[in-house]
């Protein structure tokens, strides 16, 4: 029991082998309307002018924000013991979502 002499709820959280294995992205490109969010991992290999989309998540607006959080506490923690990550500025990778249309 909490404090307050709830019962805490768990959640019992699955993971197959294949998705345990993860996907490794160097890109994610993040794109929003009013009631989602959508972020696409992509890997990119240097000399490539192809990359693929490797994985997508959609949230909404509201767990957006609850993982900006969560990312932002958890980088904070790994500094704290590992030291600041050093962050070098790429130069502005051109996108190409595929064909485009004319009107």
């Amino acid at each position: 029991m909490t404090d307050k002499g709830k019962k805490e709820k768990k959640i019992n959280i699955e993971i197959d082998e294949k998705t345990s294995e993860g996907i490794y992205s160097n890109l994610a490109i993040i794109n929003h309307s009013v009631s989602e969010f959508v972020v696409d991992f992509v890997t990119i290999m240097p000399g490539s002018p192809k990359a693929k989309v490797r994985s997508r998540v959609i949230l909404t607006p509201e767990h957006a924000k609850r993982l900006e959080k969560a990312l932002g506490d958890n980088i904070k923690r790994f500094e704290n013991v590992n030291g600041e990550i050093k962050s070098k500025e790429l130069p502005p990778i051109p996108l190409n979502f595929g064909p485009t249309g004319e009107a």
